[in-house]
């Protein structure tokens, strides 16, 4: 059976320290980068006109998962095809955090890294990832047009990568607990007394973003635009929601393999999850259910960016064109669990599999606000105001848990 162990390390803290120059991930009808950026500014960095011949080596900086070799399960492996078809010995390093990848980066020893939301557009700003020639990456024309220029992989029109991977937090419920069914995420909140000590909830200061969407959607009066721009007072009610919230939950989660325990003793009933999740839980028997609840919700969108500094520039656009063409991509997502990124990939991926994670599905993909790290500058656009930072909502998160 395809495995997911690699997942703990991956997605289990996506929430970081606060650092200059990350952008908004915008749900809803989601705009361009160049109206959601505000004030920022991409170095000025050339940007590859033509490509000449392998360099015979290249460093990849990944989420576990992401670069298989065959050295965790000898069936899946799609390095060692790049390696043949190029000759760049490929040398993998793995990160747990956006944080890790952000530090290992600056360091200047990687070519490639496969940046989350939270981590691209810091490395953008700090002038360690380039701009990316799309028109000498081939497969890039058949990524999904919805991944593309936007506020996390792209500055005024000019992209820094290519789209990997998405997916969204989701909302699972045991369906012979939770009746009726939920269409929205006030179970795990206002209503979370009629769970209490059952709902879980997920670990990490980004969950903040969720209990601000749920606020957007439920006082307006606070007027809360966008999840990842909270002022002074906006963070305040978020926390208090989550303290209210913090008497209900039974469990905070980081490891999905314990969700998914939790789900299956009943000692969780309702509460924040991903795709992969639910089907794990699921082919286990356990009777769960989840939604993308209609109010929408936070995700993760991924990027392969390059190396400003590298002397290994042209493994590198071999290795972006390779990681997400038809193969390597469709493997990738299923070994992972997530919704691939090019439209061919579904047809190589096992039967229900871009169904279940709803891959290409615009509609689906627009409802989601795709993590990013808070900074001052509010990623709503307003200028009258001070927005809170990573710090803060890392310092608030330490004081919602107690």
């Amino acid at each position: 059976m395809r495995t997911t162990r690699s997942l703990v390390g991956v997605m289990a803290v996506l929430a970081l320290t606060a650092a200059c120059g990350t952008t908004s991930g915008s749900g809803g009808d989601g705009g361009s980068a160049s109206e959601e950026q505000g004030g920022f500014v991409a170095p000025d960095l050339p940007m590859a006109e033509e490509l000449g011949d392998y360099e015979g080596e290249l460093s990849v900086l990944a989420w576990p998962g992401y670069a298989e070799d065959g050295s965790t399960d000898k069936s899946v492996d799609w390095v060692t095809p790049f390696e043949e078809e190029t000759g760049c010995d490929v040398t993998v390093k793995y990160f747990g955090t956006s944080d890790e990848a952000v530090t290992l980066m600056q360091s200047g020893e990687y070519d490639v890294v496969s940046a989350s939301g939270d981590a691209s557009l810091r490395l953008i700003a700090s002038a360690d990832a380039e701009p990316v020639n799309t028109d000498l990456i081939e497969n890039y024309a058949d990524v999904w047009p919805f991944l593309k220029d936007r506020d996390w992989n792209s500055v005024d029109g000019q992209m820094y990568g290519v789209p990997h991977g998405y997916g969204a937090n989701l909302l699972m419920y045991n369906t012979k607990e939770v009746t009726p069914a939920p269409t929205d995420w006030s179970p795990v909140f206002d209503g979370a007394s009629d769970y209490s000590g059952n709902v879980t909830a997920y670990d990490s200061p980004i969950y903040i973003a969720d209990a601000a969407l749920y606020l957007m959607n439920t006082q307006p009066d606070l007027g809360i635009e966008h999840p990842y721009a909270l002022d002074a007072d906006q963070l305040a009610a978020a926390v208090d929601l989550l303290k209210q919230q913090r008497e209900h939950v039974g469990e905070y989660w980081s490891d999905y393999l314990k969700e998914i325990q939790a789900f299956t003793t009943g000692d969780s009933v309702v509460g924040t999850t991903w795709q992969v999740i639910v089907n794990l839980a699921q082919a286990d028997k356990v009777p769960v259910e989840a939604i993308l609840p209609e109010t929408g919700s936070t995700g993760w969108s991924d990027t392969w960016m390059v190396n400003a500094n590298t002397e290994h520039r042209n493994c590198a656009y071999g290795w972006l064109n390779h990681i997400i063409s038809p193969e390597a991509n469709a493997a990738v997502a299923e070994w992972f669990g997530e919704a691939p990124a090019n439209s061919k990939a579904c047809d190589l991926t096992s039967k229900g599999f871009c169904e279940s994670y709803h891959a290409g599905d615009e509609a689906y993909a627009e409802g989601i606000w795709y993590w990013t790290t808070p900074i001052s500058d509010c990623l709503d656009g307003r200028t009258d105001v001070e927005c809170t930072t990573y710090q803060d909502w890392t310092r608030a998160w330490t004081e919602v848990k107690g």
